[in-house]
């Protein structure tokens, strides 16, 4: 059997701080989500990121997670699919905690993490 994911996040390119916090507030206010500020992002519960800057994707991004992140990373380079290294995180210890796919889905960049 294959590695597991679940998702963590969608990651809203939201055009800007102003427009960011307001869409956070909006998500916040709709689904009964509590909204926070990040360094980078607004935040609406743990289900949306509202970027301010720019990042992967042009619509923004999927965020997955899964137990094992080497063993996944390697099952998806024998499917065929490559990572944009530049993007990978490690751990104090070492190990490979997020990484990104090579190329847009619909818009959207797609990365992975170890879930904790």
């Amino acid at each position: 059997m294959g590695s597991q994911f679940e998702l963590e996040h969608i990651g809203i390119a939201a055009g800007g701080g102003e427009e960011a916090e307001r869409l956070s507030l909006l998500l916040g206010r709709l689904f009964n989500l509590p909204v926070r500020h990040g360094k980078k992002s607004e935040f609406a519960g743990g289900y949306f990121e509202c970027m301010r800057l720019p990042g992967p994707g042009t619509h923004g991004h999927i965020a997955l997670r899964t137990l094992d992140l080497t063993a996944a990373v390697a099952e998806l380079v024998g499917k065929g699919v490559s990572f944009d290294l530049s993007t990978a995180a490690y751990g104090e210890d070492g190990r490979l905690t997020n990484i990104y796919l090579n190329g847009e889905f619909a818009g959207f960049a797609i990365h992975i993490l170890q879930k904790e």
